[in-house]
């Protein structure tokens, strides 16, 4: 970071602050959501060009940073605890999300990055995915905040719809916390249905859905090879521009929080600097949207997300019953 990219970055903080307090006044929404939206707001009102440096800086390369925050708020013994249990659903939801993402996409002619983000905000954990598989695979903005307000469509409708399936399946404590772990996107969405359901339910669902966001880290290494393959022949010399470095460091981090070098309250709040890091760069993104594209090309991306989700949610049940888990 330099001088130049300050007040940018200080421009996208007037709006990711009141985005995270309303976020925390409606969890169900989220700080990102409202970071994004916020920051199309204010994208239609001129602004000083010196500005444009920091606040592209804060879209790609802080939302990096947060990722690798992200990462002291894993524990690697709840994923090795419930891993074996849950691995199965989870390999399975995440291949139909990218095989749906991408057969669907092409039916309705959307670009391979878009339909690549919602697949993966659908298959592993909504904005945090996203926001991983974002600078890897180069997105633009606008395929940032497609994907974003797709995914945040269906994890409302998941909020209300999954406890209610639940109860009318007559799925256990275990199995619910298992469907809504592995098919809801987002863990606010997961804990509210979750906990609506059971406490139980609840505890189960947000062990197994940090355990599913790790597959944010064999995702963003393959998309780094598809995109090297595309690219050019020569993968030894590209790789090393195109390997996504932070995911490296999201692993050491989850490392150092599971062997406990840092105290608890630190990694805590090494994780909620990144949670509002995403914010910031989410009000950054949104910043660079343009309202009108966004509202012209939006029902192909919520086209895509509702084939996605319905596929995800239906193969996490019939894989559970397979395996005899429900």
């Amino acid at each position: 970071m330099n001088t130049a990219h300050i007040k940018g970055i200080f421009f996208s903080l007037l709006f990711a602050i009141p985005a995270y307090f309303l976020g925390q006044a409606y969890p169900i929404i989220g700080g990102p959501v409202f970071g994004i939206l916020l920051g199309i707001i204010a994208a239609s009102f001129k602004r000083p060009t010196s500005f444009e440096s920091g606040i592209r800086f804060t879209g790609k390369k802080i939302l990096q940073y947060s990722i690798i925050l992200l990462g002291f708020e894993m524990n690697l013994f709840h994923v090795l605890n419930i891993g074996a249990k849950s691995f199965s659903v989870m390999i399975f939801t995440l291949l139909t999300a990218f095989l749906v993402a991408y057969f669907v996409g092409k039916m309705l002619q959307l670009d391979f990055k878009t339909t690549t983000l919602i697949g993966a905000g659908t298959a592993i954990c909504g904005g945090s995915a996203i926001a991983a598989v974002a600078p890897v695979i180069d997105a633009k903005d606008k395929d940032i905040a497609f994907s974003i307000s797709t995914i945040f469509l269906f994890n409302i409708l998941a909020v209300f719809i999954f406890p209610f399936l639940g109860h009318y399946f007559g799925l256990s404590n275990t199995g619910f916390g298992m469907w809504a772990g592995t098919a809801i996107n987002d863990t606010s969405s997961v804990v509210a249905a979750g906990y609506s359901y059971s406490n139980e339910a609840g505890s189960y669902a947000t062990i197994v859905k940090l355990t599913r966001a790790l597959m944010i880290v064999p995702v963003c290494l393959f998309f780094a090879f598809l995109m090297t393959r595309r690219k050019s022949n020569n993968s030894s010399v590209q790789m090393a521009k195109i390997f996504p470095w932070f995911i490296l460091w999201f692993v050491v981090a989850s490392i150092i929080n599971t062997v406990g070098v840092l105290p608890v309250t630190a990694a805590h709040s090494l994780g909620n600097i990144g949670k509002f890091a995403i914010i910031l760069a989410m009000s950054a993104i949104g910043l660079n949207t343009n309202i009108k594209t966004l509202l012209t090309n939006g029902l192909r991306p919520i086209a895509l997300g509702l084939a996605c989700w319905f596929a995800v949610a239906s193969v996490s049940l019939i894989i559970q019953r397979i395996i005899g888990f429900i």
